[in-house]
């Protein structure tokens, strides 16, 4: 993994990123060469300033891949889903650029050789992946594990560690019991991983890494004061080299998320993140209204379009304001088109939504379904109740229940509001408590590592969450 701007991206990640910037540049150069190869020799003079021209392709395209989930931890290569997407990121892309040749001049390219730059590309990045998989696969670049405990936590490492794709290369050695009864063969009372994958514990902490060529040492004990955990041993190994890790920054590494069951209140004050500084809230609220202000005139006719048509099928209000709770737990209004009939909630009780929920209008649900019952909270952005980026704003009556039941439920809180969030690209739609406490993971994660970096990525993940229509209800 490597950290950029706190948020932890798989270096398998970053190898396909420059993969791609190679072959999309490439493209545009082989696509201009090929088109005015043989032909009109003033062609060539075309060839030459053609950098501009290649970056903004690969900008451009990186952008919608990006869009389109093709860089997500998560994501399996190979699937006819996945080059679904591959196709819907080529088609927008290069729908893109279309608009672009007209906006900036200065970079358009003629049809001929833009046909055959998008060819090269498609053929390029599907045959680069079939060779990356194949690479990747390979136990020579699989990082070697063991993890100490063998508890709960342990077994919950173990999963993470099995999992077979292409962001998650481990080999999982074994499991290194600890404590007096582990080290004289008799188990433990509390252990939940198999026997068989349980490694001898009579020889030294460093002796037994170095015998198993180990990578990294994942510490996955309740309490590391004790239970036969030396802190002395761990230091011995982390000298020699062999990375050692506390199961809750594994947790938050290989997941994206903060694993509530592992999670500590030393661990949250300790830990680098769950900072607010001045300088990241002016960038922020700069970068909001900016984005706002296109947005809003972007989706203006949208907006006008979702107004008569809620008008037409139910009448007025057009807008829906609710109280919920922002920033700090103080409440604020938000906005939203309204979506149910007018006595959805008569007896004044709040209620989760449910599939295919009886409240909703005709029109309701396909707003709902396209997002665009969100698109008024672009108004709570720029009156700064919002952020376009951050945890989902709840009602005041399900924070009470919530915090009573979840723990740490009101630190999602320590950010602003947005529209969209880490929770929304990372999970899918939920309206029970359970999903509620693993949404939290995802806003604990944003709220420990928010940055400029982690927002544009989250921005544009979104378009592939309203595109596929994930999570809509």
């Amino acid at each position: 993994m490597v950290r950029i701007f706190k948020h932890f991206v798989p270096v398998q990640i970053l190898v396909l990123v420059l993969v791609d910037t190679l072959i999309l540049t490439g493209s545009m150069y082989l696509g201009i060469a090929l088109r005015f190869y043989g032909g009109d020799t003033g062609g060539l003079n075309e060839i030459l300033p053609i950098f501009p021209k290649a970056m903004g392709y690969t900008i451009v395209m990186l952008a919608t891949m990006t869009a389109m989930g093709l860089y997500m931890r998560d994501v399996t290569h190979g699937s006819p889903g996945y080059y679904l997407r591959l196709i819907v990121a080529f088609v927008g892309g290069t729908g893109v650029m279309v608009l672009v040749f007209y906006v900036l001049p200065v970079l358009f390219l003629g049809r001929g050789a833009f046909a055959f730059t998008v060819g090269f590309a498609v053929i390029g990045t599907v045959l680069a992946r079939g060779v990356f998989v194949r690479v990747v696969n390979t136990d020579v670049l699989k990082k070697r594990i063991i993890v100490l405990g063998t508890g709960s936590r342990a077994a919950q490492v173990g999963e993470i560690l099995r999992r077979e794709n292409l962001n998650h290369k481990f080999q999982l050695v074994g499991y290194l019991g600890l404590g007096s009864a582990h080290q004289a063969g008799l188990g433990s009372a509390h252990q939940e991983v198999p026997a068989g994958e349980i490694l001898p514990g009579d020889a030294p902490l460093l002796a037994t890494a170095i015998l198993y060529r180990v990578d990294e040492l994942v510490v996955a004990v309740r309490d590391r004061r004790g239970g036969g955990l030396h802190m002395v041993e761990l230091l011995e190994c982390k000298l020699e080299g062999i990375n050692v890790v506390d199961v809750s920054s594994f947790f938050e590494r290989e997941t994206g998320h903060v694993q509530l069951d592992s999670l500590n209140s030393s661990w949250m004050v300790y830990s680098d993140g769950f900072c607010r500084t001045s300088s990241r809230g002016v960038v922020k609220r700069v970068f909001d209204v900016f984005v706002s202000l296109i947005l809003l005139t972007l989706t203006l006719p949208i907006m006008l379009v979702t107004a008569l048509a809620i008008i037409l099928e139910s009448g007025m209000p057009i807008l829906y304001r609710q109280t919920r709770v922002g920033e700090c737990g103080e409440p604020f209004e938000v906005l939203k088109f309204r979506s149910m009939r007018t006595d959805a909630e008569k007896d004044g009780k709040p209620k989760w939504a449910a599939a295919r929920d009886s409240r909703v209008t005709r029109v309701g649900a396909i707003i709902r379904f396209l997002r665009f019952d969100e698109l008024p909270q672009i108004f709570n952005v720029l009156r700064g109740d919002m952020s376009f980026v951050g945890p989902r704003p709840e009602r005041p009556y399900f924070v009470t229940e919530l915090s009573r039941e979840i723990p740490w439920y009101q630190s999602r809180h320590s950010v602003k509001p947005g529209i969209t969030g880490w929770a929304q690209v990372r999970y899918p739609y939920g309206a029970s408590v359970e999903d509620a406490r693993r949404k939290l993971q995802y806003d604990l994660y944003y709220a420990k590592n928010h940055s400029l970096f982690l927002d544009l990525l989250i921005l544009f993940q979104t378009a592939q969450v309203v595109l596929f229509g994930k999570g809509a209800r």
